[in-house]
């Protein structure tokens, strides 16, 4: 049998290799009126001004129906006390028909979900071989397990991972011991409930209680038992001893050590980094390694997050937004368990200041080897043009090109008409809905509808993407580091479950070659099994790496 199942997705991709790219512009062009998406987003707001309505919402981007085309799953709010609706509003699956033509297949499916959304991960948490979902809401949880014929079910109360009715935040899927399971780790923001609710004003007006008035939250850890069910470890795992204002939330490998740990975006307080000694069980070292706070010492109002090796020295780094005058945060790993906000030496803050940002990227646009950063932005106070003149409710996303030195250089104006839209965005998640190998954006706004960006940049680079299929270990390959090497270039990257602002994608890694037309070896180590490499692939392709049948 051969090792890797390839699926050649750009004839456009295989014409790049007679001539070498000249690298550059970045441009995001917005489909979202042809796309046939007609989801519109609820914060289910009556004018009381609930903190709630200032969580929603995440996304996710996976292949639900595996038929080789990324498709889009959005989360809605609900109506809150106080609310009259005419129609239920519920969470909407979109299926990608090619072409970028979607399909509302909310009913058939069975994902309508009509609970409080705010987080979503998705994983085979069963190893079926299809993609499940969790959802992190306002009041209970809900885990659908898939079917396998296009039809997902309810499946938390066997399960036991509705976490209790909390108000929640993102959700990731990770293998927590190597077990070739997938656990839950389930993110909490505060307490919250409608008789305790206290009006707020900024400046004379109606406005969102602060969330340091609210009770920070623990958070939740979940061990799959391989029978269908999950239990609760998280006192067991010390996951349970540290309470925070939790929102984003990304699961990875920080350390090189084989094993997955956890970082909790936190707002107004310190971040959570918990490290995992290799069994499950987790100390929080936030504070010792350098990510609880900014550089001047200050915890920020953390709401996304996402990972990546953004300067190619084999160590993931993090990405973290936050709220108005704060840069949203990236923090370099400098190995040996600490970090480095490098925000301002880098530019990698540049056009946030004024702005509140939650959905967040890691992503190599452009093909050249190199990662950029795409930051979502809106303001949660929906008044505050009235007060506060150098912000607004509306917003424009940012976009920040890597000059491959270390260094952002702010290209939004240059961005295309994707970059022009101004509203309240809340989740980003990035794939290549389209199958030509570059990186596209899907953001969900509140109470709009969504935002559909297609990669349309001119010069692009050569490309790899890779699709793992775990055997012993877990289905997803979720928490896998793949290493591709071509010539002198050597990238890194991991399979996540959970990440950004509450939101999922990514399940497909996408390696930018620049220049390299041919990728000379693929190490994979899978978590809890062993190393597989694999040589000699043709660049401008995805591809599907089998566990335990690498060349070597």
């Amino acid at each position: 049998m051969n090792p890797i199942k390839t699926r050649m997705i750009s004839i456009l991709g295989c014409l790049a290799l007679s001539a070498s790219p000249a690298l550059g512009a970045i441009r995001l062009t917005d489909v979202t009126a042809e796309s046939g998406v007609a989801f519109r987003h609820t914060d289910g707001s009556s004018g009381e001004y609930y903190i709630v309505e200032t969580a929603s919402a995440g996304l996710a981007l996976f292949d639900y129906d595996r038929d080789g085309r990324i498709d889009i799953y959005f989360l809605n709010g609900a109506p809150l006390k106080g609310t009259e609706s005419t129609a239920v509003p519920r969470n909407a699956l979109y299926r990608n028909l090619g072409q970028w033509r979607f399909q509302d297949v909310t009913e058939a499916s069975g994902l309508g979900d009509t609970g409080y959304g705010l987080g979503v991960a998705v994983g085979d948490y069963d190893n079926d071989g299809d993609a499940d979902v969790y959802l992190n809401n306002f009041g209970p949880n809900v885990l659908y397990r898939n079917n396998g014929d296009g039809t997902f079910t309810d499946v938390t109360k066997i399960a036991g991972v509705d976490a209790g009715r909390q108000f929640g935040a993102g959700a990731c899927f990770l293998d927590i011991e190597g077990d070739g399971d997938l656990d839950l780790f389930v993110a909490n923001y505060l307490e919250f409930s409608y008789d305790a609710h206290v009006q707020s004003t900024l400046s004379g007006y109606r406005a969102y209680r602060a969330p340091i008035h609210h009770r920070p939250l623990s958070d939740r850890l979940y061990r799959n038992n391989g029978d269908g069910t999950f239990s609760d470890i998280s006192a067991a795992a010390g996951i349970a001893a540290h309470a925070g204002w939790g929102m984003g939330t990304v699961c990875a490998d920080y350390d090189n050590d084989g094993d997955t740990d956890i970082f909790v975006g936190n707002d107004v307080a310190e971040n959570f980094l918990f490290r995992n000694n290799g069994s499950g069980v987790f100390t929080e070292i936030g504070m010792m390694a350098g990510t609880a706070y900014t550089a001047d010492g200050n915890p920020s109002a953390s709401m996304g997050v996402d990972c990546g090796d953004y300067d190619n020295d084999g160590w993931l780094d993090f990405k973290v937004t936050s709220y108005q005058q704060e840069l949203s945060t990236l923090y370099r790993n400098l190995q040996d368990d600490f970090f480095d906000d490098i925000t301002q030496q880098s530019g990698a803050g540049s056009g946030t200041l004024a702005m509140v940002t939650w959905g967040v990227g890691i992503v190599d646009f452009d093909n050249d080897a190199d990662r950029d950063l795409f930051i979502a932005c809106g303001h949660l106070q929906d008044n505050v043009d009235r007060y506060d003149d150098v912000t607004s409710y509306l917003q424009r996303n940012v976009l920040l090109s890597n000059d491959g030195r270390g260094g952002f250089t702010d290209v939004s104006t240059l961005g295309g008409s994707g970059l022009q839209v101004k509203l309240s965005s809340r989740g980003a998640a990035f794939d290549d809905l389209d199958n030509d190998g570059d990186i596209d954006v899907v953001v969900l706004n509140s109470r709009e509808a969504p935002t559909l960006l297609r990669n349309d940049s001119t010069s692009k680079g050569n490309w790899l993407q890779i699709l793992l299929q775990g055997e012993e270990t877990n289905r997803d390959g979720i928490g896998a580091r793949v290493t591709v090497t071509a010539g002198d270039l050597a990238l890194i990257d991991e399979v996540h479950s959970g990440r950004g602002y509450q939101s999922h994608y990514g399940t497909r890694l996408h390696f930018g070659l620049g220049d390299h037309t041919q990728v000379d070896r693929v190490e994979v180590r899978w978590i809890g099994g062993e190393t597989d490499v694999f040589t000699a692939i043709k660049a401008n392709q995805l591809i599907t790496l089998v566990e335990g049948q690498g060349d070597q």
